[in-house]
């Protein structure tokens, strides 16, 4: 793992654009334009980079990333960080013990306890909402990747396993594992791993403590999760206000058991059109921008910015989805092939999704829409992972993408043609830009070919792809830890967030994804991943579009700022920058 370190450590790079010397505005105050916005704080529930940083910055796991380290980690609520060598883990690889800090307070006045940490790990495995990040903490603690089945019904005995994974003795929070789990630690610093009061959470319509009621608090609709409003940390800075679509307010929590950190609020803005955000940052009315790399020569041409070249253990994909729901679905027109729409089933035909493979071109995308500044990846196993292998690509080639849709359907694409839309999250122009290249491409090559590109609101669109209402959803993964399981399982598993929402399936795959796992020998998880990179090409799964390195332009007077591979470009640990 620390050669992923040195890998991405050595692809960074920071300069400083001369010519500053603007005076500091607002110093007590950062202020940051994005594009992402706020779907919710509920830490069992939220999987998206913007809930993240939200989430990391008002509460705090036992241990986090230890400055631009992926696989090294600092104590928070925990005391220490627990190895083989202090005795916190076990031989075995199956115990990890953990000491709680003390004095430590949560924003609404609780003392946080042991008891408050078991709650949390149990109160988020339990909710499990669908499409959620609980499988990590559910697959490592109890040996399965959910609360329920393939049917949605309930696996027998999973209350009883989450209430038996962890437990507080004194000043001590024990976890007991099913069998060891080498990325455990980096699933214990990701943001569904933080901490709540007990008292509070339960206050607020969480599961009561009561393990043989745990059925009625699994699994809630979206929205309807009880902490979707509302959050009591324990960190540095405590949520103010969140106004959707407008901004997000933090303050400085005096209470704070750690250093006291040195601004005072902190202010996320949304705002979806690059050219306001530019203004913003070259007046100065914002200390950090998102900069989509299209961008990259205009903020390069600025004065006073200090910029930093991050490459991140991420990957954006446009996923084909095998079943689409057509209920009141208008994605895909009638329903039918019948030139005024496609059926659900549309995309289960490989010559559909080599013909839209074979429609993307990667060279030029790579050109126009990054500036080369960019890293084009052939599998999810992205550059920086452990056993990435690069595989072959599907070339670009609109005769081979033409003989495919004329193949596809026993030819009944090509001869009646089609009709979809092909959405992408509002503001990302790199999506766009991917979606109008697939639509464009493939509509050149058949006049009854039509297909419209929409955008969506990031909040809408995580609800709608996990309703399978999205033909082709454009969405990136970003590491919850630094390890090939948490990607190739996630796209290509049947129970992976991703692979469940294309509806794809393949017996062989989902059996090396869960041997990888559960295997220790790194030669033996070589071979499987390698397996599983080469099924990625021959099933045409999906596309994989880019890894991002991506530009922080922050003005030269903030100063802090740690890189680190697995925090994207939506995240700003504020308890680490200053103004000056």
């Amino acid at each position: 793992m620390k050669k992923i370190v040195c890998i991405l450590s050595c692809l960074l790079v920071a300069f400083l654009t001369a010519g500053a010397g603007a005076e500091v505005k607002n110093p007590d105050t950062f202020i940051l334009a994005n594009y992402g916005n706020l779907r919710t704080l509920d830490p069992s529930v939220a999987y998206d980079v913007t809930s993240s940083q939200r989430l990391w910055n008002i509460y705090e796991p036992l241990v986090f990333f230890d400055g631009s380290h992926t696989d090294k980690f600092k104590p928070l609520i925990a005391t220490e960080v627990p190895t083989l060598e202090n005795g916190g883990i076990s031989a075995d690889g199956k115990t990890y013990t953990f000491t709680i800090r003390k004095g430590v307070k949560f924003h609404e006045g609780g003392d946080l306890t042991p008891e408050d940490v078991v709650y949390s790990f149990k109160r988020n495995m339990i909710v499990d909402q669908d499409g959620g990040p609980m499988w990590m903490l559910l697959e490592a603690l109890t040996g399965e990747g959910s609360t329920r089945d393939k049917e949605g019904k309930l696996v027998p005995g999973i209350f009883d396993k989450i209430d038996k994974c962890v437990e507080a003795k004194g000043d001590k929070v024990i976890f007991h594992l099913p069998n060891p789990y080498p990325p455990f630690m980096g699933i214990l610093a990701y943001s569904s791993s933080i901490i709540l009061d007990k008292e509070w959470a339960i206050s607020k319509g969480c599961w009561d403590g009561n393990i043989q009621n745990a059925a009625k608090y699994n699994n809630p609709s979206p929205g309807h999760e009880p902490l979707q409003k509302l959050a009591n940390g324990t960190n540095a800075y405590k949520m103010v206000s969140w106004e959707p679509n407008k901004e997000f307010i933090f303050e400085r929590f005096d209470g704070y058991w750690g250093p006291k950190p040195k601004l005072k609020r902190a202010i996320i803005k949304y705002v979806d059109e690059w050219s306001t955000r530019k203004l913003m940052l070259q007046n100065g009315d914002a200390d950090r921008v998102r900069v989509d790399n299209p961008y990259v020569p205009e903020v390069k041409a600025m004065k006073g910015l200090r910029l930093y070249e991050v490459p991140l253990l991420s990957v954006t994909a446009a996923f084909f989805c095998q079943k689409v729901n057509p209920t009141g679905n208008p994605n895909i027109g009638s329903g039918k092939l019948d030139g005024n729409g496609i059926p659900p089933e549309f995309f289960s035909d490989i010559n559909v999704r080599k013909a839209f493979l074979h429609a993307f071109d990667r060279e030029t995308y790579k050109k126009d829409v990054f500036n080369d500044l960019v890293i084009m990846p052939s599998s999810p196993n992205v550059k920086g992972l452990p056993y990435h292998k690069d595989v072959p690509v599907y070339e670009f080639d609109l005769k081979k993408s033409a003989d495919y849709l004329k193949k596809a359907w026993d030819g009944q694409v090509w001869e009646k043609g089609f009709k979809m839309i092909i959405t992408h999250n509002t503001g990302n122009e790199m999506r766009e830009a991917a979606a109008h290249m697939m639509a464009e491409n493939i509509m050149s090559l058949n006049p009854k070919f039509q297909i419209e590109v929409r955008n969506v609101e990031w909040k809408d669109y995580l609800v709608k792809y996990r309703n399978f209402e999205y033909p082709i959803f454009i969405i990136g993964w970003g590491a919850d830890y630094a390890d090939p399981h948490n990607f190739i399982y996630t796209f290509m598993h049947s129970r992976g967030v991703y692979g469940r929402y294309m509806a794809y399936e393949n017996p062989e795959v989902d059996k090396l994804c869960e041997a990888g796992i559960a295997t220790v020998d790194p030669k033996e998880r070589e071979k499987i991943y390698h397996r599983l990179q080469d099924l990625w090409y021959t099933e045409a799964a999906a596309n994989t579009i880019y890894q991002q390195i991506v530009v922080r332009a922050y003005r030269d007077w903030v100063h802090g700022y740690v890189p680190n591979a697995m925090l994207t470009d939506a995240n700003e640990m504020l308890m680490d920058i200053w103004k000056e």
